[in-house]
């Protein structure tokens, strides 16, 4: 991200830092540079697909070290795509690199792959410790630069646009902030770190006016540079860095940021360095001008820019700060605390609860993105690329979430009511697109649209020709496609997903509910209704889970579904070593001062079937396959819960799916252990998996073995291997949950 070039060059020359001992104050966090940063550099599980627990615990260790120093944390986070599509380019090909790395992650080589639910994990931790937080609309770096501009405190990040960003307080760069080495005596912690700011670079360049380095940045090229306005920048470049010397890390490959800072403070201001760019292009200038981001940029000397100029002009504006930040009112609390200012300049306006639950991190940017875009870009994950990618065996959960999120619009001109007063939610984006042909069946619970028929639907939902399920009741007291009209399909969402090596768009239509959910309205139906949508579309029963914990409904209902919609078909010692993931989760989860030594034991237990770093060799693509699929129904799944505003409790995510564990208990199943052996020595982990497992079965309408013998069948009451009634699963999970009251 950011400007090419000049991390390396920066970093490259100590000179530019200033040693600070960082405490008692306030620091802005780019919350995506952090969660990157914190799980990619920290040598946690990415083959496996992540261990989300350790995450979790590395993520409370950097927040108490925070604590421990007096230092409070504002984090924020970035939203959905940039409506201007400025920067789709950039992330179609960060897209394709990453399908590429989990290519090579699949096959033993290095390779750099964030796991799917590390972000929602993030968001998880930070509320359960209270860090404040906000969700920005699109990408935040700009938000958080006017806010640390206002508040004069420094940010952490990993973004070289922070290198040109006028901040009082500075930027300190991740690798440069040492949390893990907290040095002084209470009560004065502090962490060691190094800042940069724009004067001390200013200084180092001849005392170099600062409003220059806007135009550095787009002369070497950011994020938001065309490929036709780079081709000419790069003509250009030789002319004006000819002076520059070969300086910092990196050698020859950043001597043109050198030369480019060299030339610009020859110049007592941009205006005349963009007047030289004309005359050395050719360009005739008119002299100065130009807003930026919607207005927010500063008017220039007058008249306009021709050409190459205009273009540059414009790309400075991206720097210029507002003194006052929008994101100070959200975090002052109390009653001014509001998230109106965030989401009015929005493209397409959103209901107030929905802008409340975006604005805390609390609604997926694949919402905003759905609604503001009609478009998704899917993460990839380590999977067998010779196969369909992982997010098809979730395509109808998508399906619903965008008919949910759509069907209003068709609505408002056909006059049809549901939950509330009809609410029209405007389109933008791009243009409608007519799919014509007939794409094939949908194999979800229920098929939403006509005759379970779906047209133009997403390419490569069915996989390896399976034949769709035929769960009972599909098609019965289902409405109509609220995103269907008599003229046929008019919405589309455009999905951009891995095909064999490389990203592909395709059409997926949305499909809605037969329960119509009005978005402006929706949170005001009734949570049964609510909840019975979401049943509908995981096609379980309800009966089957309301014996759990509500905290577990919602993942043991995944699982249903992943095991009916996956292909190949999950094995045995796949679903097996999945609800043992959980069970591990379950003791984990419930640590506290208090607990007897027989549940400490069975702790221990669980740490000795996690792999270890020495066994991550044998990678099994099958497995990673099968578990990225799960993972992937999961991730669509807590979106469209989000948005039907949790009907269901979220999941403690951190601690449902550890990569390591459950790929080194498939092995273990595989060879010949079955789950009632490795947990002999642990009776309450017994007690919870064989709840978790006749859960399963129960809302799965069949029996599913409870052992790799596959023998056993379905019981009565308590015997024996058999499946307990829902009395006793309530009763095998009395202990833990009178145990998490307490903790309460």
């Amino acid at each position: 991200m950011g400007v090419h070039g000049l991390t390396s060059y920066v970093e490259g020359n100590r000179g530019l830092f200033q040693d600070v001992r960082f405490r008692d104050s306030r620091l802005v966090i780019d919350g995506c540079s952090l969660f990157f940063r914190l799980y990619l550099n920290h040598g946690l599980d990415q083959a496996h697909g992540g261990d989300y627990d350790a995450f979790a615990a590395l993520l409370s260790t950097f927040i108490s070290a925070l604590e421990a120093c007096n230092i409070q944390p504002y984090v924020v986070l970035d939203g959905g795509m940039d409506p201007s599509d400025k920067k789709l380019s950039t992330l179609r090909q960060r897209l394709q690199s990453k399908i590429q790395e989990a290519e090579s992650l699949s096959r033993g080589r290095h390779g750099s792959v964030l796991p799917l639910l590390t972000r929602h994990v993030f968001i998880q931790v930070l509320s359960q410790q209270g860090v404040p937080l906000v969700q920005c609309p699109t990408e935040a770096d700009w938000e958080i630069a006017c806010l640390a501009n206002q508040w004069g405190c420094p940010v952490l990040t990993n973004d070289s646009d922070f290198y040109i960003f006028d901040l009082p307080g500075g930027y300190i760069p991740f690798r440069f902030f040492q949390w893990a080495s907290v040095s002084g005596s209470p009560p004065h912690h502090y962490i060691p770190a190094r800042r940069y700011t724009v004067s001390g670079m200013c200084q180092h360049f001849r005392g170099m006016n600062r409003e220059l380095l806007p135009l550095c940045a787009v002369l070497a090229g950011n994020d938001y540079t065309t490929k036709q306005t780079y081709k000419h920048i790069h003509t250009l470049l030789p002319q004006l860095t000819t002076g520059g010397k070969r300086g910092g890390r990196g050698g020859g490959s950043t001597s043109h940021i050198e030369g480019l800072l060299l030339w610009l403070s020859s110049f007592p201001g941009p205006e005349e360095a963009l007047e030289e760019v004309g005359r050395l292009t050719g360009g005739v200038e008119r002299g100065g001008g130009g807003r930026g981001r919607g207005g927010r940029g500063r008017a220039g000397s007058g008249g306009e820019k021709s050409g190459l100029c205009s273009v540059l002009w414009s790309g400075m504006q991206e720097y210029h700060l507002t003194p006052q930040s929008r994101l100070s009112t959200w975090f002052s609390g109390g009653s001014s605390r509001s998230p109106e200012g965030l989401w009015t300049a929005t493209p397409c306006p959103l209901p107030e609860w929905l802008c409340w639950a975006a604005g805390s991190g609390a609604m997926a940017p694949l919402v905003l993105d759905v609604l503001e875009l009609r478009r998704v870009l899917l993460i990839p994950q380590v999977e067998n690329s010779r196969l369909p990618s992982s997010h098809c065996s979730a395509t109808a959960i998508r399906q619903a979430l965008y008919g949910i999120l759509l069907a209003n619009q068709e609505q408002g001109e056909r006059g049809e009511t549901g939950w509330g007063e009809c609410h029209r939610v405007q389109r933008q984006g791009g243009q409608e697109t007519q799919v014509e042909g007939q794409g094939e069946r949908g194999r979800g619970g229920r098929q939403w649209g006509r005759g379970g028929r779906g047209r133009g639907q997403k390419q490569g939902v069915g996989q390896g020709g399976a034949e769709p399920s035929s769960g009972s009741g599909q098609g019965e007291n289902i409405a109509p496609s609220a995103v269907e009209s008599d003229r046929g399909m008019s919405v589309f969402v455009e999905e951009y997903d891995r095909h064999n090596l490389n990203l592909r768009k395709c059409q997926v239509e949305p499909r809605t509910p037969g329960t119509i959910l009005h978005l402006e309205t929706l949170c005001q139906a009734p949570v049964s209704v609510r909840l019975g949508v979401l049943y509908d579309v995981l096609g379980v029963k309800e009966s089957s889970l309301s014996p759990l914990p509500p905290h577990l409904r919602l993942a043991l209902g995944v699982t249903g579904f992943w095991r009916r919609e996956a292909r190949p078909f999950p094995s045995l010692p796949q679903v097996q070593a999945l609800l043992l993931g959980m069970v591990h989760g379950e003791m984990a989860r419930n640590t506290h001062p208090g607990q007897n030594q027989n549940t400490a034991t069975e702790r221990n237990l669980w740490m000795k079937l996690r792999l270890r770093p020495g066994d991550r060799r044998g990678f099994d693509v099958g497995v990673a396959h099968s578990l990225s699929q799960w993972q992937a129904c999961l991730w669509s799944v807590l979106s469209l819960n989000q948005l039907l505003c949790l009907p269901l409790p979220e999941p403690d995510t951190a601690w449902l799916f550890s990569g390591s564990l459950v790929h080194g208990l498939v092995g273990r199943l595989r060879g010949g252990c079955s789950p009632e052996s490795l947990l002999a020595a642990a009776p309450l982990s017994g007690h919870i998996y064989r709840s978790l497992l006749a859960a399963l079965e129960d809302c799965m309408l069949n029996t599913l073995p409870s052992s790799s013998s596959g023998r056993r069948k379905r019981g009565r009451g308590g015997a024996k291997g058999g499946a307990p009634s829902s009395q006793e699963i309530n009763n095998r999970f009395a202990l833990l949950m009178t145990e998490e009251e307490d903790e309460e």
